[in-house]
């Protein structure tokens, strides 16, 4: 439309306004003017997008949302709660990183409203929910793959094998497998320095289960930390480390860590973590869905039903892939089940033995 014609089309409403203020002059009987009021509102009310609406909901909540839980899923909660915070400026979100395993038990003891779980509940932590009357919904909300990294100052490591790993972190290897030539005699006749995730982390329950053949199997004299940003800078600072920790925190360094690919079967074929690979679960054994838990009694409340409900929807799961955030969203079609799951209030665990490795999550389209 040429402006010429816009203000063709204005001027009769410019009439319309003036006859309506002359009438508005008639006199206190005159009704009009309240007509004229009640359709002008209910056609304001018309024009509100649904998208508008919901925004405008989300303006007037008011309260407190407690997460904590992995550090691993943190990065992506933590996103969440920025962006639902700028429509909903009154609810205060705070997200811990106690582990997945100390998250667990605030969340069984009555202490969190949400819980950050880099792997699925343990059936021991059932238990501890179900004895203090704490029943939870269950929502997958990405794809991770485990980072095995070394520092960008390592010249001889960029593939290696889960018998390698293994031989590395099993609990034999304490105090005997302590320098690089041990694992392979092709590597250097230097100390390694193990940088891993702490005893209360997903990320260490799922890593051991994996490489080691049971969670929780593990040497212990390596520096541990819950918070991945640690393990970075132990990782970093010396050419002879290696470490694990999720994708996400590795894309944040990449300049001074560097990815080491995994041969899952010794056969050669180094794959490395990427949205790809994770994606079409290639990358084997460290790739693994990571999920919220949530509260069943705090669920309703307006602001964690909302809150939820944006983060799964499509204003923020585009973001859980973005280089700020770092993880692998899930199918639309998928966010829009686990988003169903939630708000129909289904409780309990898709996974009654616990962690899987390697798990897919096609039993929540079911």
């Amino acid at each position: 439309m040429n402006m010429g014609t816009r203000w063709k089309r204005l001027l009769p409403l410019a009439a319309v306004a003036a006859l309506a203020t002359s009438l508005v002059a008639c006199g206190p009987d005159d009704k009009e003017p309240e007509a004229t009021a009640a359709a002008n509102a209910a056609t304001a009310a018309a024009t509100v997008s649904p998208d508008q609406a919901l925004k405008d909901a989300r303006g007037k909540l008011k309260g407190e949302i407690v997460a904590d839980g992995s550090s691993t899923v943190f990065p992506v909660t933590a996103a969440a709660a920025e962006e639902f915070r700028k429509q909903a400026k009154d609810v205060k979100i705070s997200v811990g990183i106690a582990g997945t395993g100390g998250g667990f038990k605030k969340f069984c003891n009555g202490e969190a409203d949400l819980q950050n779980a880099s792997r699925t509940i343990s059936t021991s932590e059932v238990e501890a929910c179900k004895a203090k009357g704490i029943d939870f919904i269950e929502l997958p909300v990405a794809f991770d793959g485990l980072a095995v990294v070394v520092s960008s100052k390592n010249t001889f490591l960029s593939c290696i094998t889960v018998a390698e790993l293994k031989k590395m972190w099993e609990p034999e290897a304490q105090g005997k497998i302590m320098r690089w030539n041990q694992v392979n005699p092709k590597w250097p006749d230097q100390p390694i320095k193990l940088f891993g995730a702490g005893a209360d982390s997903g990320t260490f329950d799922y890593f051991t289960d994996a490489i080691n053949g049971k969670a929780k199997a593990s040497r212990g004299d390596f520096q541990a930390s819950e918070d991945d940003n640690i393990l970075v800078k132990g990782v970093s600072d010396d050419q002879y480390a290696i470490g694990y920790f999720g994708l996400a925190y590795y894309a944040e360094n990449a300049s001074k860590l560097k990815l080491v690919a995994v041969d899952a079967k010794g056969d050669g074929k180094c794959v490395t973590p990427t949205v790809a690979t994770v994606k079409d679960a290639s990358y084997q054994p460290l790739a693994r869905p990571i999920f919220i838990y949530i509260k069943k009694s705090v669920a309703e409340r307006p602001e964690v039903k909302a809150f939820v409900e944006f983060y799964l929807s499509k204003e923020f799961t585009p973001k859980i892939q973005s280089k700020e955030v770092g993880y692998i969203h899930l199918e639309d079609a998928m966010y829009a089940t686990i988003t169903k799951r939630f708000q129909s209030g289904a409780t309990g665990t898709l996974f009654p033995k616990g962690q899987e490795v390697g798990a897919t999550l096609d039993r929540y389209l079911k």
